[in-house]
């Protein structure tokens, strides 16, 4: 699930990425154009124990974003409830997320 809202100033919206507790894993990070791609920056962490995985981030507003999961440091997985998806420049699609 990705949910936006206003952000802190004007230009920016706040944008919680959500995924859900049935996903097994030991870490899951948010990785894309608005991190240049930081696979370790913008980790997700449980809400509570066993619950949904949950990060959230500001960005710029009125802006397209690409980017994927990475879990547990080697498995790509994209949002299925992304705005729309684009095809990687290395194979497959990314997500797509519209401010």
């Amino acid at each position: 699930m990705i949910a936006k809202h206003a952000g802190s100033e004007p230009g920016v919206v706040l944008v919680t990425f959500r995924l859900p507790d049935s996903l097994q894993a030991d870490s899951v990070h948010l990785v894309g154009d608005f991190n240049d791609w930081d696979k370790h920056s913008l980790p997700l962490r449980r809400t509570h124990p066993g619950g949904p995985w949950e990060v959230t981030i500001e960005v710029e507003r009125g802006r397209t974003y690409h980017f994927r999961y990475l879990v547990d440091g080697a498995v790509w997985q994209n949002d299925w409830d992304a705005d729309g998806y684009a095809i990687s420049p290395f194979g497959g699609n990314n997500s797509v997320l519209r401010t």
